[in-house]
């Protein structure tokens, strides 16, 4: 038997303090979720507010919300913007505001191993990118009619019994975005048994019950858009080829779409025109017809959410170069109340009664520096971002070169989880267009001079060898890859393939004109 003893062992781990652990998970939200981290925290501290007065929120620890007078150097630079292309001075931050052991450990990224336990989940605080707000970093469009709503419009107008209404209206709940019917009719057939109050395992009952789904069907297929209640594509597009007028070539079409569709969609007419027996150019005459079918008719009745996304940082061109600033529109205006902030100092000899409130203050000086503190570092990797693809602000992608996130950690002294962090939902607006930070990141390729070509520039050239290809004898993967071979890339087949799916190109077979 084992004797009890007491051992001693020393061990180093990091601890993550409360206002540390605050900026990192700050600096990973996109500007929605930063917008909604604001509101909650207005709603839960009394010290914090909106200032609506100021051009920036306060950064300094001060009790004052007074803003101070602008410096000559400051003046000088805010008239050359109005009278220039010049930006606005922006607020600095002091290393001093934010604690030099903490800021090294978090810029650094040696909270990673701790991060993951204490990530918000979708519906926490911190908001998702997917939540729901009036404003901010997205402004939604929508609000059409849906299309089980657009049927049942139709459907008011229709002189039927209840039991066919009923029948018609379980049909048309049954339908799918794209409008096609997502269930069988057995299973359709044992719901609306079910709303109806029959008993569906007697023969003759579920055999009236398919023969009334089978007249309702018949009905949903005669509705606004065409196509719609199809159970397949080929049911789909035959349903709008037989409303269009009678002719061969519509004949064609029918036979094509019931029996044909994969030779079709491969372009093979030939063969098309043997299982037919038509010519090639009544096949053609067909496939005509079936372009101007709409495989989904649920398609116009989707409802989409337009976003609009709002920048986090700007990028001009000057007479001096690329300016980098951040949008001002994205900056949240906040203080310190100076009210509650006065009388909580003037009740401090309390004997620690108000030791909660003083707390309180305090998160709402730390909160304020925190966001301050990851729009400097937004700032910083974007400037060194814009500085390393400058070529891309004149000459488009095709001029990108290759960047991973350890230049830019080695570049500005932070970590490459800090900068992931920075890079992620946040935009940058140029007048190249709108783009995500990720998307300045890309691998590298061999050059034959002994270089190195980014992925991004690899599918630009790609995207316009294929525009300026012969339609009628389109690019395969093997010639693109030799033609880029003969241009000092080296890129395998494979490679080539799967950056023409990543830009949606079609292989060279199904790209082929007549």
């Amino acid at each position: 038997m084992m004797k009890p003893s007491l051992q001693v062992r020393l061990s180093q781990h990091l601890a993550l303090t409360p206002q540390l652990q605050q900026s990192i998970r700050l600096l990973q939200l996109s500007t929605l979720e930063l917008q909604q981290e604001i509101e909650q925290m207005l709603e839960q501290n009394p010290f914090l507010e909106v200032d609506d007065e100021a051009a920036s929120f306060d950064t300094a620890p001060s009790e004052h919300a007074a803003a101070t007078e602008p410096s000559s150097e400051q003046v000088r630079e805010r008239d050359e913007f109005d009278g220039g292309d010049a930006e606005p001075p922006l607020p600095e931050v002091k290393a001093d505001d934010f604690g030099a052991t903490e800021r090294d450990d978090w810029e650094n990224g040696t909270e990673r191993d701790d991060f993951d336990g204490i990530r918000e989940t979708p519906g926490q605080s911190s908001g998702s990118a997917n939540g729901e707000d009036d404003g901010g970093e997205f402004e939604r469009g929508g609000g059409s009619l849906s299309l089980q709503e657009h049927l049942r419009g139709q459907m008011a107008g229709m002189r039927l019994t209840s039991e066919d209404r009923a029948a018609l209206e379980v049909l048309i709940e049954s339908l799918n975005g794209d409008g096609y019917l997502a269930d069988t009719l057995d299973d359709i057939a044992a719901r609306l048994a079910e709303m109806l109050g029959i008993d569906a395992d007697e023969d003759e009952a579920r055999d009236e019950l398919m023969a009334r789904l089978q007249c309702a069907l018949q009905w949903l297929h005669s509705m606004e858009p065409l196509g719609v209640g199809a159970r397949d594509l080929n049911e789909c597009l035959s349903l709008q080829l037989r409303a269009g007028p009678r002719c061969e070539a519509q004949a064609i079409a029918l036979v094509i779409c019931q029996r044909h569709l994969e030779l079709l969609a491969r372009r093979d007419f030939k063969r098309l025109a043997a299982a037919t027996g038509a010519d090639e150019d009544l096949v053609r005459e067909a496939q005509a017809l079936i372009v101007q079918c709409e495989p989904k008719p649920g398609r116009a009745f989707e409802q989409t959410e337009t976003y609009a996304v709002v920048p986090d940082v700007i990028v001009r061109r000057t007479g001096r170069g690329l300016k980098v600033a951040l949008n001002p529109d994205v900056m949240p205006k906040l203080r310190i109340n100076d009210l509650y902030a006065q009388a909580l100092r003037g009740s401090r000899g309390a004997n620690g009664a108000n030791a909660g409130l003083s707390a309180r203050l305090q998160e709402a000086r730390w909160f304020m520096k925190n966001i301050q503190q990851r729009f400097d570092t937004i700032l910083r990797v974007s400037s060194a971002i814009v500085e390393r693809q400058k070529s891309f602000f004149t000459h488009g992608e095709i001029a990108m070169k290759p960047l991973v996130l350890r230049e830019i950690a080695d570049e500005l002294g932070l970590h490459e989880s800090t900068i992931s962090r920075v890079t992620t939902a946040k935009y940058l607006a140029s007048p190249m267009g709108t783009f995500e930070l990720k998307y300045f990141f890309g691998s590298s390729l061999n050059t034959e001079s002994g270089g190195n070509a980014s992925s991004t520039a690899v599918r630009a050239l790609i995207k316009q060898l294929v525009a300026a290809e012969d339609p009628a004898k389109p690019l395969s993967d093997s010639q693109l890859s030799q033609m880029l071979d003969e241009q000092g890339i080296q890129v395998a087949r494979r490679t080539v393939a799967k950056y023409r799916e990543a830009l949606k190109i079609a292989p060279a077979n199904l790209r082929k004109s007549p």
